[in-house]
């Protein structure tokens, strides 16, 4: 009866079994930095933005055609890795660069939460708007390769668990929790790698 049950339902939510599949793959090549992730950063945007629409999470479902793009810079901007080293650094993010994009971040939030409250129905404005700005920067941390990009996931992935369980998204619920363990592990990862050689 229980393998009847998780067919069925699996023949349901496969396209979100496929974004859990594709977005812990994402994130298994991004803590070990392999150029890899970006290819499963592209097929899991595409499952994404199905999942979110038909959950009315729109925010996030736009974001995911930011990821196609970034994914696309990020495959570019790694494979030519950084000053004739044949493997872009991990580097740590200047105090400067950080508060200009906190201020873009927080001036991007408000800008979704307008747009939200405005052209859709979404009753999750502010925090749709806030996860999916500060989403979109973090991925651009990713692409230049900067070790705290993990921590601004540490932070978007663990609220977006809270939002996940009341959307009834198990899956999503729990490969956001995977993430942000893995969030916190990719931290450590790469803090260790600064200035070393990648194998």
């Amino acid at each position: 009866m229980m393998l009847k049950e998780t067919y069925q339902w699996l023949a349901t939510h496969w396209v979100e079994a496929l974004a859990t599949i594709t977005g812990l793959l994402y994130i298994y090549f991004s803590v070990k930095q392999k150029i890899l992730l970006w290819f499963f950063g592209i097929l899991n945007a595409v499952f994404l933005i199905a999942v979110y629409y038909q959950s009315g999470i729109f925010a996030y479902m736009m974001l995911q055609f930011y990821y196609l793009f970034i994914s696309v810079y990020g495959w570019i901007h790694w494979a030519k890795g950084s000053a004739g080293e044949k493997e872009l650094p991990v580097t740590r993010v200047k105090w400067k660069l950080a508060m200009i994009l906190l201020l873009l971040s927080l001036v991007l939030s408000a800008a979704i939460y307008w747009a939200l409250k405005k052209f859709t129905v979404s009753d999750i404005p502010w925090i749709d708007g806030i996860s999916t700005a500060f989403s979109i920067t973090a991925t651009w941390m990713l692409a230049r390769k900067i070790l705290e990009h993990w921590l601004v996931w540490i932070i978007v992935d663990s609220g977006l668990c809270i939002l996940y369980i009341t959307r009834s998204l198990y899956l999503m619920t729990i490969l956001f929790a995977v993430y942000t363990v893995l969030a916190v592990y990719g931290y450590i990862s790469w803090e260790k790698t600064i200035g070393a050689k990648i194998s």
